[in-house]
């Protein structure tokens, strides 16, 4: 009997009620967001620049999540990351997020349209967080599924009766 039979790989995979949670709570979160900005009172400039610190953040939200995890998958290879691709990363998020709050705290707006726009602001960015793992989960577990076919295929054609027993 192979080691393989004795100890089987299982590649760790999300469920699909999971993955469609993920997606519903993603694309409510921009609808509330669309929603928000498309009836936002005041002058156009306004509406103009929190459209554009939204789709800001969200962009930042992708390529911080994509860098921490290539860091912490640097760490696991004990290979070195780029110290300044971070500082980038981290700056250009804190940078979004700081002029989207700075730009909604400075319009004159009713309060409540503030909250709503900060509330659903947030979720965007939590539900883009979200998404962005979900979807680097299901990439890396079908590179895990991709290589354990690969050497299960390179173990049949080495030894084809073990296969066969």
């Amino acid at each position: 009997m192979s080691n393989a039979n004795r100890h089987p790989l299982i590649v760790q995979r999300d469920t699909r009620a999971w993955q469609l949670q993920v997606w519903v709570s993603f694309g409510l979160a921009l609808f509330l967001c669309g929603t928000g900005l498309a009836y936002l009172p005041g002058q156009d400039l306004d509406r103009a620049f929190m459209v554009m610190g939204y789709v800001f953040c969200l962009s930042t939200v992708f390529v911080l999540s994509k860098a921490v995890r290539d860091q912490q998958a640097a760490e696991l290879d004990r290979s070195s990351s780029v110290p300044m691709w971070n500082l980038v990363v981290w700056g250009g998020f804190a940078i979004a997020m700081g002029l989207t709050a700075w730009g909604l705290a400075r319009m004159e707006i009713n309060i409540t349209y503030k909250a709503y726009l900060g509330v659903s602001w947030l979720y965007l960015v939590t539900s883009a967080f979200t998404l962005a793992k979900t979807l680097r989960d299901r990439y890396e577990a079908d590179m895990a599924e991709a290589r354990l076919q690969g050497r299960m295929q390179a173990q049949a054609e080495r030894h084809p009766a073990a296969v066969s027993e």
